[in-house]
């Protein structure tokens, strides 16, 4: 939450809304729910902090707050910690993601929820406010400026993801937006991510440098000085064990012997001198001279270091041990030249390459006291990137040529192109140029270098020579080695190489004549060429061919279509597509690529075969005779049968662009089927043919049951449910515009209206058609049978049902007699807001029956009520200007309620 608590400290105003949020006790994150006094004070912040408020406020209430369990002595410590946090003591605020130079963001632009109509329409006609909608991919540049299209350059380096968004939102022109930012990971790639080479070796945090030469025997051309302690013992006639310690004046005793000047002398010369010494004042003994505690010195690390001044180090330590402990080489030192003075003269000069490439500690000479280290600035700095060992920037010698540079990086890696090298140079005219070179060429390869010189090697390409791919439905997939004279049967031996489900006999290849030329192809019969191998089946295969084994399956077209889009890719105006189509009673239509000599059998074999619905008897070809004519073509037919039975004069070849069409068998019609259900001796589906209608089906299902209801028979078709749609939908966009100008004209019918609209809405449509059917089979028209048809024949009903405005809605036992007046009459009578006038039966076949007027407004014979029947009584629309709207929509709806309560009930 930190993070959090960070936004809130840019804005006092921000920090108060949010209090005067907590302490109320019914307040939420919602804006609308605040109290009215943190209502102002939200509306007086400025467009920025006031959307920063409304996300936080959100943000806060749903992660920590159970608004009926909140206090206020929890509220003002919440306030405390606002005052007291201290974010330098915070861990988790210094891994907070800040921008750097090139930093990559990605920044979502959003309306702000607070945009006035006035501001959203200044975005829609503002273009360059328009474009800035949604999420963007951007990349600062080395200052850590952002530009976007239309502004100055915004900086935003060393922020944070939370201040970017409140950087941006400051500015005028984008306060009309909620922005959000995102840093993406700073990953240097290429030339970007090299490093310096050697200078990490010499961090403090390296262990490789770190001091052991106090546990060491010291060399014997040590140079003694004061501090050094001598440990001398003596065995023989005296046996005795002596240590003492160079003194200032660079000497030491010894009893019997007297003091000696070492200073300046080698631990060689020393052990000589002593032993002499020893065995002339103590006659029959020896000594064993050692080294014990080592000087300390104090030396001097200056130039290019991270901590340059004096180090103290031991007499044995060198100058490597020196600028370990000086904290390293700063970047712009060189490893190159590292000099060691000695009374205000050069005495050597140490390359840390030599240590660093080649092992060699020859340079790194042993300190005396007073020694001065100097690293001077780099000098000439060149990278090398790609397929070398050690991609890095290095620092070369004056002389250096492109060979040196290679052996410097380790030299090349197996996957080196190195041919294909380029240099990348600055000129005198700081222009940057780009060089070929070929590392091969000996005279190239000793070409000098300059500073700044970039080397990239790359790799050789992926592709390899003389290999066959192979891919798809196999068990082993990859590359293969081609040779010369190489079969299909060479590559796929058996057919159990292949997977269940795969065509064996549509082998498909995907052949270039040259690299990156024409892209051909050519397919296989496995099946045939097993059977005879090396034989007129046994394709031929050349290197670089792409074999693909599809599948058996309806779906194998996606498989085909990358090649089919590469060829189709290859049409000019003047050559078509290699490509024909099959389509009809295939097992797999579609586009196939064309073969030099395909015929008629070929295709057939690609599509996967005939089908079982397929007419075998003919087929018919189409043909295009000119490329700028669509019109021109040519209808050839088939004789389907007689290449079926192998006569090859009937299989001819095919052109490009030619399809063929498979017949189905007339009488097959796999889609003619219907769904007969409910009160019929044999229910079920069943299929029919053309010219077959209703009462055929339903004799063939066995007539009816005794319990069946015929005059309540629902009939559900497809056609006609699509219809109703389009009405509903008509229906709709007219009932909106007509609610509309009720709303513009003040029409108390508004709510009335908005209310059946509502209900027109979650309308369902049925696609019912009215069928008088009674149970002698007969109808008064022939109904002829469409697919897809349903079916359902109730059992008898015995219940009439009042719907409307009723005092009731409710079902009432049938009773032979009642009227319809009766009926309402058992549903309490009439609401107010009956119409009188427009009260209308519904039978149970869907039929709508409706009292009829005379001219004199004599009422005729009431319709007289059957069982399933349902009465309707609409509500009065007096109101409504649009009369015959409402009534239309109206009825829909009450219609549209008894057709689905009829099938539910029969579900």
């Amino acid at each position: 939450m930190i993070p959090l608590y960070k936004s809130f400290f840019r804005s006092q105003c921000i920090i108060a809304v949010i209090f005067i949020c907590m302490i109320s006790p019914n307040s939420n994150a919602q804006t609308s729910n605040l109290p009215s006094e943190a209502q102002q004070i939200l509306n007086s912040l400025p467009p920025m902090q006031r959307q920063l408020a409304i996300n936080k406020i959100n943000e806060y209430e749903k992660e920590n707050r159970n608004p009926k369990q909140s206090t206020i002595e929890e509220t003002q410590l919440t306030e405390e910690t606002f005052y007291e946090y201290d974010e330098s003591n915070n861990e988790f605020y210094d891994l907070e993601r800040q921008v750097e130079p090139k930093s990559r963001l990605i920044i979502n632009f959003q309306t702000s929820d607070l945009a006035s109509n006035q501001d959203l329409l200044r975005i829609e006609k503002d273009l360059f406010l328009k474009k800035l909608l949604g999420s963007h991919y951007l990349t600062l540049d080395d200052s850590g400026v952002l530009f976007l299209e239309g502004l100055e350059g915004i900086p935003l380096l060393g922020l944070t993801e939370d201040d970017i968004s409140l950087r941006l939102m400051a500015e005028p022109v984008l306060s009309l937006f909620s922005i959000e930012a995102r840093i993406l990971n700073q990953e240097p790639i290429g030339i970007e991510a090299l490093k310096p080479f050697g200078y990490e070796v010499f961090n403090p945090d390296n262990s490789i440098l770190q001091d052991e030469a106090n546990n060491g025997p010291a060399p014997s051309n040590y140079v003694l000085g004061p501090g050094d302690l001598i440990r001398v013992q003596l065995f023989g006639n005296v046996n005795d064990i002596y240590e003492y310690e160079v003194s200032r004046d660079g000497s030491f005793s010894l009893p019997e012997i007297g003091p000696l000047i070492v200073a300046g002398l080698t631990f060689q010369e020393l052990r000589a001198e002593l032993n002499k010494l020893i065995q002339e004042a103590f006659i029959g003994t020896q000594a064993s001279i050692t080294l014990g505690q080592l000087k300390t010195i104090n030396v001097y690390v200056l130039g290019d270091v991270i901590r340059p001044g004096s180090v103290i180090v031991n007499g044995l330590q060198t100058m490597v041990d020196a600028l370990y402990k000086s904290g390293g080489i700063s970047p712009i030192g060189t490893l190159r030249n590292i000099q060691l003075k000695r009374d205000g003269n050069v005495i050597s000069s140490l390359d840390a390459y030599d240590l660093l490439v080649q092992g060699d500690m020859s340079g790194n000479s042993r300190l005396q006291a007073g020694d001065v280290i100097f690293v001077p600035p780099v000098g000439k700095v060149v990278s090398i990137t790609g397929a070398v060992k050690r991609p890095a920037i290095y620092e070369v010698k004056k002389d250096s040529s492109l060979l040196e540079l290679v052996s410097l990086a380790g030299g090349l890696t197996p996957e080196a192109s190195p041919d294909e090298a380029k240099l990348e140079r600055i000129d005198g005219k700081s222009q940057r140029h780009l060089i070929s070179v070929n590392l091969n060429d000996m005279s190239a390869s000793k070409m000098q270098i300059n500073t700044g010189d970039v080397l990239l090697i790359p790799e050789v390409t992926p592709n390899i020579k003389n290999i066959v791919e192979l891919s798809g439905h196999v068990h082993r997939p990859g590359n293969y080695p081609w040779y010369q004279g190489m079969k299909i049967t060479d590559l796929l031996r058996s057919i159990y190489e292949l997977k269940d489900g795969a065509d064996s006999n549509y082998i498909l290849i995907r052949r270039e004549e040259k690299f990156g030329g024409q892209v051909t192809a050519l397919s296989a019969d496995l099946s045939a060429a097993l059977e005879s191998p090396g034989g007129e089946s046994d394709v031929e295969l050349k290197s670089g061919d792409k074999v693909s084994v599809v599948t058996n399956s309806y779906n194998r077209q996606s498989a085909i279509q990358n090649l089919v889009n590469e060829i189709e890719l290859q049409a000019t105006s003047d050559s078509p597509a290699q490509k024909v189509s099959i389509a009809g009673s295939v097992r797999s239509p579609g586009d196939y690529p064309f073969e030099f000599g395909m015929q008629v059998s070929d295709l057939i074999r690609a599509g996967g075969y005939l089908s079982y619905e397929a007419y075998t008897v003919e087929a018919e070809l189409t043909r295009s005779l000119s490329l700028n004519d669509i019109d021109d073509i040519e209808i050839i037919n088939i004789n389907l049968q007689a290449i079926i039975s192998g006569d090859k004069k009937f299989d001819f070849p095919l052109k490009e662009g030619d399809e063929i069409f498979i017949k189905s068998k007339p009488s097959l019609h796999s889609n003619l089927s219907i769904s007969l259900e409910g009160e019929v001796n044999f229910p079920g589906n069943y299929r029919f043919k053309r010219g077959e209608s209703l009462n055929d089906v339903i004799r063939r299902a066995g007539g009816f049951t005794d319990f069946a209801y015929p005059q309540g028979l629902i009939f559900l078709r497809e056609s006609i449910k699509e219809k109703e749609k389009e009405q509903i939908s008509d229906l709709i966009k007219r009932a909106e515009a007509d609610i509309a100008q009720q709303s513009i004209n003040g029409s108390e019918s508004v709510n009335f209206s908005q209310d059946i609209l509502d209900k027109l809405n979650n309308f369902e449509a049925i696609g019912r058609l009215v069928v008088d059917l009674n149970n002698g089979l007969s109808t008064s028209d022939n109904i002829f049978l469409e697919a897809g048809d349903r079916i359902l024949i109730p059992n008898v009903s015995q219940t009439v049902t009042v719907i409307g405005e009723a005092q009731q809605n409710t079902s009432h036992i049938y009773r032979p007699g009642l009227t319809r007046n009766d009926y309402i009459d058992l549903s309490g009578g009439l609401s107010r807001r009956a119409d009188k006038k427009l009260i209308y039966v519904v039978r149970a076949n869907g039929e709508v029956n409706i009292n009829s007027y005379s001219k004199w407004f004599v009422r005729k014979r009431n319709i007289q009520i059957m069982p399933g029947d349902t009465i309707i009584i609409p509500t009065k629309i007096d109101t409504v200007n649009n009369l015959t709207l409402w009534t239309n929509v109206t009825q829909i709806v009450y219609q549209g309620a008894v057709a689905l309560a009829a099938i539910r009930r029969f579900n």
